[in-house]
């Protein structure tokens, strides 16, 4: 069974596209059949694999407005060994596009579904806004993956994204689960951090994942040469330890699969 999971958070800076291309990465790896869909008009996740953003002849902007398919917009991250459905500035343009065209909610749900047979995992980089892109991850999606830093504000913006994820289930996507909580950009000297981690850890139980996700700078510098971590440089600890957080993503679903 597919696994479509939205990488979330509306506060930015937390990780997010930093977790979803080395997740797919790391995914990949592992023997995975994997699809990024980027829905961030900025486009670092495309960016990040591997892919110009500039010159691309079709985008996620155009499944989502009905002018091309997703089989015909995705393209493969090269050294990443995924696929992609990438993202540029057009994309802006679709939130106001969106809301008035037919199934406006639903319509990345419905062109996953064209190709979900082909992989094992769809990840969605979602826009840190609770705009109609995110909506369409949410709806999309069978659960969440949330990366957050070990900060005060960071807990402020956990109870609003939590909030936001109980009206989505309540009006539009009843199936929509947490699948996990990734402590990101940690530092285990800083004793705010390890505070925020064990409140997490006591409010969440196991939703929140035993890997850590360190402050690396292979992780800030790998997407300046378009490749994740986990392949620029696998023996990084940052590397290292989106590895571990995929196989450990995959246990956690294979045991919920049973």
């Amino acid at each position: 069974m597919t696994q479509v999971l939205a990488v979330v958070n509306q506060k930015g800076g937390v990780g997010k596209t930093t977790t979803t291309v080395n997740l797919a990465a790391a995914l990949a790896g592992l023997g995975e059949r994997v699809l990024l869909i980027d829905l961030d008009p900025q486009g670092n996740a495309t960016m990040g694999s591997g892919i110009d953003k500039r010159t691309l002849k079709h985008s996620v902007y155009d499944v989502l407005v009905g002018i091309a398919e997703l089989t015909a917009a995705r393209t493969s991250s090269a050294k990443g060994g995924y696929h992609v459905l990438p993202a540029n500035r057009e994309l802006a343009g679709a939130e106001i596009e969106l809301v008035s065209l037919e199934q406006r909610e639903q319509r990345l749900r419905l062109a996953i579904d064209t190709v979900a047979q082909e992989y094992d995992w769809v990840l969605l980089d979602c826009p840190p806004s609770l705009s109609l892109l995110t909506i369409n991850g949410l709806v999309a999606a069978q659960a969440v993956l949330i990366p957050m830093q070990c900060e005060y504000y960071a807990l402020e913006g956990l109870s609003d994204l939590v909030s936001t994820l109980k009206r989505v289930r309540a009006n539009l996507n009843p199936k929509l689960e947490i699948g996990g909580l990734v402590r990101t950009m940690f530092d285990p000297r800083n004793t705010l951090a390890l505070q925020v981690s064990a409140q997490l850890e006591q409010h969440f139980a196991d939703k929140v994942f035993n890997t850590l996700i360190p402050r690396n700078i292979r992780l800030a510098e790998a997407p300046s040469f378009g490749v994740p971590a986990v392949i620029w440089d696998p023996t990084s600890r940052g590397a290292q330890a989106y590895v571990a957080l995929a196989k450990e993503l995959l246990a956690r679903f294979s045991t919920q699969a049973k």
